[in-house]
């Protein structure tokens, strides 16, 4: 077990070594530089020159992403061009924000989807089979923006039951803030729930059909073990091996939706963070925000290898 780890450890260091570089790359291939953006253009290219060499941007690629590297090796993530304060400040300031939608959505998520795929598994070809499954292809085949919009304009609009944008009320406190957080999270929540539940629906649904056909279910109804032991104490448990692996991989798109997510509903997380960077051309703030998702992503991978091999010993052997 414990070589299993340290391989997959040293192949998350070398999947994230990889994510840097690309980041790095693609941000200096974007037209233009930030010093369009921070500039009056009644400035003239002097000034220009003194900007970009405050941020090291004079310098060459190659010594650049050198220089990027060292600065990650000692933890400085740099410098904002736009806010002006160190990129750790202005990500540490939304990233909780972005936890907890992302957290309370892979929570929800799972509570509904993986259920409803053992009950669409264990009801396969009947009527509630195929009214779950045309739920869950709604779920894929919509858009988040179209999505979240149409939330929007129903639930904070025509019937003004939720707030329309933000994480919260301000000079709201104690007990009323959390009501008014809550209030805020539904409907980024609800939007993304009704993307990604299909992924644990589907996956679950094709994983029961399969354990369920296996002899040692057939084995257990013979001895007369009851139905609701069969499926959810027998079946449930091995039925969850590939849906665990896909919840790792789920968390990966998450991200791009929560880009949209948080732009569409002004929420304050790292995803809308990204949107305004990318429209200021705020490098560091980019590459910082990237590097913290890739960590996340990469850390929630392992952890997944980690829990298919508890759950399937058979997987360390390779």
């Amino acid at each position: 077990m414990t070589n299993y780890i340290i391989k997959r450890i040293i192949r998350g260091i070398i999947t994230l070594l990889i994510a840097v570089s690309v980041t790095f790359l693609i941000l200096r291939f974007m037209p233009g530089d930030p010093t369009t953006i921070m500039l009056d253009p009644r400035m003239n290219e002097a000034a220009r020159a003194r900007l970009l060499k405050e941020f090291g941007l004079d310098k060459s690629l190659i010594v650049q992403y050198f220089l990027y590297i060292r600065q990650l090796l000692k933890g400085d993530l740099g410098y904002s061009f736009i806010y002006r304060t160190p990129v750790t400040q202005v990500i540490l300031s939304r990233l909780p924000w972005t936890l907890l939608l992302m957290g309370l959505t892979q929570v929800v998520t799972m509570l509904i989807g993986i259920p409803l795929g053992v009950i669409a598994g264990y009801r396969k070809g009947t009527l509630l089979d195929h009214l779950i499954n045309a739920f869950t292809i709604f779920g894929i085949s919509v858009f988040i923006p179209w999505l979240g919009i149409t939330l929007l304009y129903f639930f904070g609009y025509r019937i003004p039951i939720f707030p329309i944008g933000g994480a919260y009320t301000p000079g709201v406190e104690g007990i009323t803030y959390l009501k008014d957080v809550f209030m805020h999270l539904v409907l980024p929540v609800l939007t993304l729930t009704l993307i990604y539940l299909a992924n644990y629906v589907l996956y679950m649904r094709a994983s029961m059909v399969d354990v369920l056909s296996e002899d040692y279910i057939r084995t257990a109804r013979s001895k007369g073990v009851t139905e609701n032991t069969v499926v959810w104490k027998h079946a449930v448990r091995n039925a969850l091996i590939p849906t665990v692996t896909m919840a790792g991989l789920l968390l990966g798109r998450m991200v791009s939706g929560a880009v949209l997510t948080e732009t569409i509903f002004s929420f304050p997380g790292v995803g809308r963070m990204i949107y305004e960077a990318v429209g200021q051309q705020d490098f560091p703030v980019l590459q910082g925000a990237f590097l913290i998702l890739a960590i996340s992503v990469i850390a929630m991978n392992i952890l997944t290898d980690l829990i298919y091999a508890y759950l399937d010993p058979r997987v360390q052997l390779n």
